[in-house]
Order: C-alpha cells, then structure tokens, then sequence
C-alpha cells in the first residue's frame, strides 16, 4: 500500500541562522518549490525561535520572512505555505521563547525541547541541557531530573496555543505519558519527526493510549528533503499505529 503527505507544516530555512552560518540552508521559495513538485497541499515555514543561541531566527526579519511567505504563495497555485515558528521549550514557568503578544505574528506557533537555549533561568537551563544531552547518549538520567523535563513540556503545553508539539521525548529522558495527557487536553498533535527520533517507537506507543492525533513532519533543513515521511512511516508503522490517526497521512 502506498503513502504520501497531505502537507509538511516543520520545515526550516536560511532564516534559522546559525552562528557558523545558515541552519537551514534553503530559502522560503526553495522550500516551496519542492513541496509544490511534490503536490503537498501545504508547507510549513517554521524556523527556530529566537532564543537559540545558536540558530534562533531574528525577530527584525519577521517583516521579510512574511514577504517571502505570500510571493510564494503567488508563485506556486495549489499550495498554502504558513509562516510558523518552532518555538523553544525551556522555561520552568511555561512561557516559550515567543511570547504571546507575538503570536499574531504567526499562522500557527509550534514548540519543542532544544539545547541552546537559557530562557529565564540560564544556569539551570545550561544544567537541563547538559543532563539531556548526557542522556540522549546513553548516560542514565535521576528522577528528578526526569520529572523536571517533563514539567517543562507540560507547563508550555497548559500555558501556550502549541499546535504541534515537535519530536516529543527528543533530546533528553521525559515522561511520555504525562506529556501525551497533556498533548490530550490541549488538543496538541504529537509529531512523529523524520528528521530526529522523536517520537521513538516505545514513544508511540505510550502516546496512541491517548486520544491524541499525530502529524508527520520532514524538518527539513535542506529543500530537498522537504516532504520526506519515510522514516518516521516506518516507526509508526513498527510500533502498529493505526496509521489513520495520523492527520497529514495520504493511502494512495
């Protein structure tokens, strides 16, 4: 049986701008370019928030990034593009690295767990990071620290309009659970990222207890893998999702 996406609503470009250069390295017309040659209904522009250090996309540019929004929603007929952003989740009070008076900004917001960011606390965050980043190679992981993680998550979710909850469980030891009831009473769709492994097969599994719908995104850091689904497919297929709870999935 055959598969193909509806739309890709996590995509990056040149906007997300690293201190060694680009970190996504196509522009927004690039991006759209693919996803249109694809037949993708709809594109996603979410490049990182601005609290990364590192690649965090400059608020002063926001005026451009529309501008190149709408040209390519003139250029390429059939296709929606959105302009999003991938906030970052850091913050122990909730709040993400946009704030909410910016969200107008935006036709939709998202948000994930990344390393890089210092948020209001910068010596915990610096802390939070390191113990993630420990974990996610193998390094064991406290209680504590687990429930702190997902503390964070579910703060954001409860404190924020988060459309897709991005990689899930990516990056450092959470609490998967919690997260999905979260994700549950927040109507937050769960990404199965094809880009990171997030969420993990156990992870799906954990999360389909839930009433929760699931979205497959690409984050794309290169135009040419815009629209791409087949890794995180193949998790969800493993972990024996029903694979019509996942919202952007075409049966061709």
């Amino acid at each position: 049986m055959a598969y193909s996406l509806k739309y890709d609503l996590h995509t990056h470009t040149i906007y997300s701008r690293g201190i060694k250069g680009n970190h996504g390295k196509g522009t927004v017309l690039e991006n759209a370019r693919v996803a249109h040659s694809l037949g993708l209904e709809a594109l996603g522009i979410s490049d990182h928030g601005p609290g990364h250090i590192f690649y965090g996309m400059d608020m002063d540019y926001i005026g451009d990034m529309r501008r190149d929004v709408n040209y390519a929603n003139e250029l390429f007929p059939g296709l929606k593009v959105y302009l999003s952003v991938e906030a970052n989740i850091i913050n122990p009070s909730g709040k993400l690295d946009v704030p909410p008076e910016d969200f107008h900004y935006f036709d939709y917001v998202i948000a994930g767990y990344h390393y890089g960011v210092l948020g209001e606390e910068p010596v915990s965050a610096i802390k939070v990071c390191l113990g993630g980043y420990k974990s996610s190679f193998g390094g064991t992981t406290s209680e504590g620290a687990r429930n702190y993680n997902t503390d964070l998550v579910v703060k954001a979710l409860y404190n924020n309009h988060i459309k897709i909850l991005t990689h899930p469980g990516d990056k450092a030891d959470f609490d998967i659970d919690e997260i999905s009831k979260a994700c549950e009473e927040t109507h937050t769709l769960m990404e199965i990222n094809n880009h990171h492994n997030g969420l993990t097969v156990e992870g799906i599994r954990i999360a389909a207890k839930y009433n929760v719908d699931f979205i497959i995104s690409s984050d794309a850091h290169l135009p040419g893998n815009v629209g791409t689904f087949d890794v995180a497919l193949k998790r969800a297929q493993e972990a024996g999702l029903p694979l019509e709870r996942i919202v952007n999935l075409w049966n061709s």
